[in-house]
């Protein structure tokens, strides 16, 4: 060991020391003493690491750097590894960034539910313990039409306990084109393995008829099953049943018929100028008897999964052990009665329910945006990118509308230099104290700005400043 290097570790403070001076009691009384000690000590073991390598800087054991140090680690551990981000990918329902964003009413409904005890599972007018699934069913039924309605943690959950509880070690029959696969891996047979149950594909995968499903079904079968086909479409020579068709079938052989409807839009998206989707009183009135849908895709909603139809059908799903371990919480309660009562009011909802007002501005209004924001952006990277407002297409994502497009505008960032210069410009972007979140496409970072409420123009303004400076 060089004696430069034993002379480094000699001069190191030692804890005590560090925790007596008057900066490290400062930060003590903001974070605590435990927490200090922790950081200090193993501060202190990289220092003496550095010296016995032989290189420690003099300047490193000075208590102004220590405490600069400990102060920068403290701070980068303390922020929340769950942040908010500025989605600028030009994906409204961007399963990666949170799928829907609540609106104020389910914000405040939250705190509320969050900041005091509740009757979760308490029935105040019978002043013994209910049900937590009665704080919502009948407004669920309402909106929706059917007979009962149960939720669950997500639609996935959803799917799952419909099979576990209807159909472990029986039959289950789906067309092949329907077996879908969504964003982690999630696939519908696997789902159906996981649940007991026995899969049964007919038809092809571009055809299927009734016939099909009638040579199908058997003493053995459980139930009829539809997947609607939300994120992705088959196109050109094709065949698939009407829901009403399969209700009947369904019927006749005495057995139930359920819907996996994905998206769950509540209300008729053309109202807005926005392509059709399937409604789940459309499907529960063609004759479904069990429909399975998402609380955070189209219904502007938390992360949920919503069954309703048949009371009997709902009695058994809500009775099997599965439903235990996959039911909501009170906050997730709380938030989606809040944002199902905005549907009372169909009138207000493109205002008052942020998915819907993102997916219907006009882009007229987005386009006025980037006329404001692109001297900006320019500013900031005026040495690395030539910044170009630019028209563009967003999508409604989450699997909703695959195909269809909604004219929007935001601007793009061509990199000036080669070599990198994309993929270091994006960092930048997204390593901002509120990251911002485009899509590389085309040797361009596209910034669509659909999803940039008005109100956080400024933030995003002044990150630029700061990025400049």
């Amino acid at each position: 060991m060089r004696d430069l290097s034993a002379q480094s570790v000699c001069d190191i403070p030692s804890v005590d020391r560090l925790m007596n001076s008057p900066a490290l009691r400062a930060l003590e009384a903001r974070v605590g003493r435990t927490h200090l000690l922790t950081h200090v000590r193993a501060h202190v073991a990289q220092l003496r690491r550095q010296a016995l390598d032989g290189g420690l800087p003099a300047h490193a054991l000075t208590l102004e750097s220590i405490h600069a140090s400990l102060e920068t680690a403290l701070t980068r551990q303390a922020q929340p590894q769950l942040r908010p981000v500025f989605n600028l990918t030009g994906t409204v329902l961007h399963t990666n960034l949170g799928r829907a964003v609540l609106p104020e009413e389910a914000l405040q409904a939250i705190v509320r539910a969050a900041s005091a005890p509740v009757n979760l599972e308490f029935d105040l007018e019978a002043g013994r313990r209910g049900e937590r699934d009665a704080l919502i069913e009948s407004l669920v039924c309402e909106l929706t039409g059917a007979q009962a309605a149960t939720v669950v943690n997500n639609n996935a959950a959803a799917v799952l306990l419909m099979l576990s509880a209807l159909a472990s070690r029986r039959d289950v029959v789906i067309s092949r084109g329907e077996l879908v696969e969504i964003g982690g891996a999630f696939r519908l047979p696997d789902i159906m393995r996981q649940a007991g149950a026995r899969l049964v594909e007919v038809g092809t995968t571009n055809r299927t008829h009734l016939a099909d499903y009638e040579q199908a079904m058997g003493s053995r079968t459980a139930l009829l099953l539809k997947a609607h086909t939300s994120n992705y479409k088959v196109i050109g020579f094709t065949a698939s049943v009407p829901e009403r068709d399969l209700a009947a079938l369904a019927r006749e052989r005495g057995v139930p018929f359920a819907v996996d409807l994905g998206s769950g839009s509540l209300i008729d998206l053309t109202r807005w100028g926005l392509p059709k989707e399937p409604t789940v009183q459309e499907t529960l009135a063609g004759g479904a008897d069990l429909v399975s849908f998402s609380g955070d895709k189209l219904l502007g909603g938390p992360q949920a999964g919503v069954l309703v139809g048949r009371a009997d059908l709902i009695a058994k799903l809500k009775k099997h052990p599965l439903k235990r371990a996959v039911r909501v919480g009170k906050l997730t309660l709380a938030a989606l009665e809040a944002v199902l009562q905005l549907y009372r009011a169909p009138d207000f909802l493109s205002e008052r329910l942020v998915t819907l007002r993102w997916l219907t501005r006009p882009q007229a209004d987005i386009r006025a945006q980037a006329e404001r924001l692109a001297p900006t952006v320019q500013a900031a990277l005026a040495e690395r990118c030539e910044v170009a407002q630019s028209p563009m297409f967003s999508q409604i994502g989450s699997g909703a509308l695959p195909v269809e497009h909604l004219p929007s505008y935001g601007l793009t960032l061509r990199p000036l230099q080669k070599r990198g210069a994309l993929e270091r410009v994006d960092a930048a972007l997204r390593a901002l104290p509120r990251p911002v979140v485009g899509r590389v496409q085309d040797k361009m970072l596209w910034l669509d700005l659909r999803c940039l409420e008005p109100a956080d123009e400024p933030e995003f303004a002044a990150q630029c400043n700061e990025m400049r400076a």
